[in-house]
């Protein structure tokens, strides 16, 4: 599918000197190519990674984050109909919390509070470590995302004016092992996949936003998806992607998402004609609401799976069916 928006080839820094979006940065890119230092004020910077691994019957999330005033990082473990738990904490000003200016840069560790967390590159991929006290028993997570010989990515610059812009980094699809133990319990990764969420920018205060991922085998391909909306709407760039067999297809139309705000566990539709035609079918809700004066979080986010139809860039159109995934709307002030 053909899209409007600018392909970038090179590298670029996403701001000039004093902080302001630079317009040569404003496009996409199937590998990471932005600069993503972040100079000038103080107070609306947001840096994140949000690393989550899936498998059939469970799957983990681990969350590091620096919002200038305030870090939050946790750990989301979830077992399909058994156990679930999720650990965070909150640090104000982010003591011992230091995110790299962009994805080749330095290893991460953050060891304040209750949730310590690794992300460590290495050969051929990504190692994602995490430690935390749980209700169930001392939870340990020492995972590995692979990242193959020309698996392609989902990189975007959002702007929203030359003083609120965001970088994002989608990488879907990346195959997982490792393992988490949870109390005397263990829970293998082998086999699964990876989703990384890697974010750089200045946010609007108030913001509102759906954000739908998946991964997986379809047909004997390998398929992800990577579909973003409202908090994109009217900026003229979207993050909307399939990605066959580590080959992506940018969308560059915004898709229509049609759900049901009284009943979220309800199916799902995300579409747009000659992109995607697919339906969400959620089997659980993650609900957090949460109010810490100058940052509020009202998450509903479902997993479950997609089934429909994708138009990659080459070839014919794909059937996908039984696609694990998530999908959510998310209201922030902060």
């Amino acid at each position: 599918m053909s899209t409007h928006e600018r392909e970038i080839t090179e590298p670029v820094a996403l701001t000039r000197p004093d902080g302001r979006l630079d317009p040569a940065a404003v496009g996409w890119s199937r590998r990471p190519l932005h600069d993503t230092a972040l100079p000038g004020r103080w107070g609306r910077r947001k840096k994140w990674e949000y690393w989550c691994f899936t498998t059939p019957t469970h799957l983990v999330a681990v969350t590091v984050s620096h919002l200038d005033y305030m870090a939050v990082n946790g750990v989301y473990f979830l077992e399909y109909g058994g156990t679930e738990l999720e650990v965070s904490t909150m640090a104000p000003f982010g003591p011992g919390v230091r995110l790299p200016d962009s994805l080749d840069g330095s290893d991460i560790t953050v060891a304040s509070g209750k949730v310590r967390v690794s992300v460590l590159r290495e050969a051929g991929g990504t190692r994602v470590r995490a430690t935390c006290p749980t209700s169930e028993g001392p939870l340990t997570a020492d995972l590995f995302a692979a990242l193959p010989e020309g698996h392609e990515s989902m990189n975007v610059v959002i702007p929203w004016d030359d003083r609120r812009y965001q970088f994002t980094s989608k990488q879907v699809a990346r195959p997982a092992e490792g393992t988490l133990t949870l109390g005397g319990r263990s829970f293998a990764f082998d086999g699964g996949w990876a989703v990384l969420d890697h974010g750089r920018g200045r946010w609007p205060y108030d913001t509102l936003w759906n954000w739908g991922a998946a991964s997986g085998t379809s047909a004997g391909r390998t398929i992800g998806l990577q579909f973003g909306g409202k908090w994109t709407d009217g900026t003229g760039m979207t993050e909307n992607a399939v990605l066959v067999d580590g080959r992506l297809t940018k969308i560059g139309a915004d898709l229509a998402w049609e759900y049901d705000p009284a009943d979220f566990r309800a199916p799902w539709r995300i579409h747009a004609p000659g992109a995607v035609d697919l339906v969400f079918t959620p089997f659980h809700e993650r609900h957090v609401k949460t109010d810490a004066l100058l940052l509020a979080n009202h998450t509903h986010q479902l997993f479950g799976h997609y089934a429909g139809t994708i138009h990659p860039d080459e070839g014919p159109a794909l059937e996908v069916d039984g696609l694990l995934g998530w999908a959510e709307q998310v209201r922030m002030r902060w």
